[in-house]
């Protein structure tokens, strides 16, 4: 009986050390074949000892110089919007560390730590001001962060659904926290290719996505999530810090505002009721009534069938946002002299 009972407990042991094993070369070979499949667009800079992917297209001034929300997409996140806007300008998306193609930092993720890692990779691969600042979701406090340390090179603004960082304690009595034990579990195991395998529902393709760009994010998401994790548990600090900053002077602003009705799976991970999801979109509204104030020259345009994505669910909306700030700049800047 002993001796029955001691093989089948080896062999339940051999089977976990097998598919724990599996698990691991699983998650290796998808690790070899994202960098190996899909390379990065534009250029990999080294801002001392990290790269950093930064993808620069178009020419003329200003630049426009696009950061993501907090998702995993990187710089891919603006492929809706940004050969559009390098049309007529120069425009750079790019990484942030530890997304897609960029190296991790052994730093806390802040919104200054964001600020000098952006402006240290502009740097080194040549762009320069005058910048027009594209945020979008937390992306929003991260570029008034950037014209807060560098403001000399940020000559306008374009706020994509952005965070405020008041919105933790405006929206307190309708939301709770909903960041998952089970979801850090999952990141933790990412190792052993659960995170790979599940990533596919996870990562569900959006508008005006292409398919090579849906299946870039995905292979490099097992990384990426990682830093999203941080950056999610950064949030409050983040919010803090760029609260400490809301003076943008004269420079043109456009808040572009999502109004879409909630979807049924935006509720749901909220966990608050259709009634109440009106109730934040009239809060959200008017917080950014508020970041609209804190430039001479902010605008604040509605977006009634876009959702929190904006930039693939109403882009043209993002690339008029963004020409017409490009506009009002070169309308304000004199004309270069001859030599």
């Amino acid at each position: 009986m002993r001796t029955g009972f001691g093989v089948a407990a080896f062999g339940a042991a051999a089977f976990v050390a097998l598919a724990v094993l599996a698990g691991v070369v699983y998650e290796q070979v998808g690790r070899y074949r994202a960098v190996s499949d899909f390379a990065p667009p534009g250029q990999m800079v080294d801002i001392g000892g990290r790269r950093i992917q930064l993808d620069c297209r178009g020419t003329g001034s200003p630049t426009v110089v696009f950061e993501s929300g907090q998702s995993v997409g990187g710089a891919l996140d603006w492929s809706a919007v940004q050969p559009q806007v390098a049309a007529h300008t120069r425009a750079c998306a790019y990484s942030r560390a530890g997304l897609m193609w960029s190296d991790p930092s052994t730093a806390p993720s802040s919104a200054r730590q964001v600020a000098q890692d952006l402006h240290a990779a502009l740097t080194r691969a040549g762009e320069h001001g005058p910048f027009v600042m594209v945020g979008q979701s937390i992306g929003g406090p991260y570029v008034v962060s950037f014209t807060r340390y560098f403001g000399n090179e940020v000559a306008g603004l374009v706020l994509v659904d952005p965070s405020h960082p008041d919105q933790v304690a405006r929206v307190a009595s309708y939301m709770v926290e909903t960041r998952s034990p089970l979801w850090r579990v999952l990141v933790g195991l990412r190792w052993f290719g659960l995170l790979r395998l599940a990533v596919p529902r996870l990562l569900p393709q959006a508008p005006h996505q292409s398919d090579h760009d849906v299946q870039a994010i995905r292979a490099f998401a097992p990384q990426s999530f990682e830093t999203q994790l941080a950056e999610g548990d950064a949030t409050d600090r983040t919010l803090a810090e760029a609260g400490a900053f809301r003076d943008l002077g004269s420079r043109p602003l456009v808040v572009l505002t999502a109004m879409a009705p909630y979807t049924p799976a935006e509720l749901h991970g909220m966990k608050i009721t259709p009634a109440q999801g009106e109730q934040v979109q009239v809060l959200w509204k008017q917080m950014h009534d508020d970041i609209t104030g804190w430039s001479s020259r902010g605008t604040h345009q509605l977006l009634p069938n876009a959702g929190h994505d904006i930039q693939f669910d109403d882009p043209d909306a993002v690339v008029n946002a963004v020409l017409s700030v490009v506009r009002q700049v070169r309308a304000a800047t004199p004309p270069a002299s001859s030599p």
